[in-house]
């Protein structure tokens, strides 16, 4: 049998994320491992074919629709983080939902940045993420108010190639990351652990 196993730590470094994020993976049954006594196995072509997950293009199940009601209280350090994301295309948007709700995030998303701004106005968020690039208020636009509204909020950009000024200028505005278009599923999952401190 020529299958390849994989143990925690091995997945870890293989995936580029940290353990609370296996462990919540592994909660939601999103990763598929086996259990042999006390540890974890992860069969290598179980992860590899997860980490092929959807791609911006494909079309996804619309994410459900979140519930309407009073502005949550910051959450406890047990909860699931809350996150917002901002970006005028409808796939990477769907594309960050679907990758981080495996992660047991709970995610909202807006189109553009004053819709983002609004928002942020309305809710408490645990993490930002948001595109350079939108129609209207732009990214950089976002982050300035986002950082008004919320100094210590972390705050993820994506960015292409065509915005390596902006993305300079953002970084400069203490951003806690960035994703580089296209992006796989486990540096998402990364780049937002590390954002969180987690």
């Amino acid at each position: 049998m020529d299958d390849i196993f994989l143990t925690t730590a091995e997945v870890i470094d293989y995936l580029h994320v940290n353990l609370r994020t296996v462990y919540r993976l592994l909660k939601a049954g999103k990763l598929p491992a086996v259990r042999v006594g006390r540890q974890w196995r992860f069969r290598k072509a179980d992860v590899d074919a997860w980490l092929g997950g959807p791609q911006p293009g494909e079309r996804l199940a619309p994410s459900p629709a979140p519930s309407a009601g009073p502005a949550a209280a910051p959450r406890a350090s047990t909860s699931a983080p809350r996150v917002l994301v901002a970006d005028d295309e409808e796939a990477i948007r769907e594309l960050l939902v679907r990758t981080l709700a495996l992660a047991e995030y709970h995610v909202r998303t807006v189109p553009d940045g004053q819709a983002a701004v609004d928002l942020l106005r309305a809710e408490p968020f645990d993490l930002l993420i948001t595109d350079l690039r939108m129609p209207g208020l732009d990214g950089l636009a976002l982050i300035r108010e986002a950082r008004r509204l919320y100094p210590h909020l972390p705050i993820v950009i994506i960015t292409g190639f065509s915005t390596e000024a902006s993305a300079i200028e953002a970084i400069n505005l203490g951003v806690a990351g960035y994703l580089t278009k296209p992006f796989r599923m486990a540096k998402v999952l990364a780049v937002a652990a590390q954002a969180l401190g987690e």
